[in-house]
């Protein structure tokens, strides 16, 4: 059985594909009422499963009528690589980071399943055993292979 938290990501994915923007707006509390749970719950969801490193940009809105704007991003030739690529990874990446960026890229369709596979080779810890700095290295290798396959 799936979980609240699945579900939810499921469903905001959703209304992505019926409504064929990039950008979706959500309320919190109409969301939590819908699914029968805390707002927290929401905010877990978004802050987990919404982030920059799988292809997502939130931002809220306080205030009557306040609402959350998630936008997705897209890969293409007129986003500028560089600053994308230095947003996305910045100077230092955790594996977990890695791993859930080359995730979306993968389903976006910038990369294949050999790529990824490759990349997430490049970078994992055994991979990186005698860096100094494990993350520092893990960014400029991803920042040096991104630049290259967004090219």
């Amino acid at each position: 059985m799936a979980r609240l938290s699945d579900i939810i990501e499921a469903f905001i994915k959703q209304l992505f594909n019926e409504n064929r923007d990039n950008v979706i707006f959500i309320q919190r509390n109409e969301l939590a009422d819908q699914f029968r749970c805390a707002p927290s719950q929401i905010n877990y969801v978004l802050t987990t499963r919404f982030t920059y490193e799988r292809g997502y940009l939130i931002e809220s809105k306080r205030g009557g009528g306040g609402h959350i704007a998630i936008k997705q991003l897209e890969y293409d030739n007129s986003n500028k690589r560089e600053k994308l690529i230095s947003e996305s990874i910045g100077e230092a990446m955790t594996y977990h980071n890695a791993n859930a960026l080359l995730n979306h890229l993968l389903e976006s369709g910038v990369i294949q399943d050999r790529e990824c596979e490759i990349m997430k080779i490049a970078v994992n810890d055994r991979s990186l055993t005698s860096a100094e700095n494990k993350n520092r290295v893990r960014a400029d290798i991803l920042k040096a292979m991104m630049m290259i396959i967004l090219s």
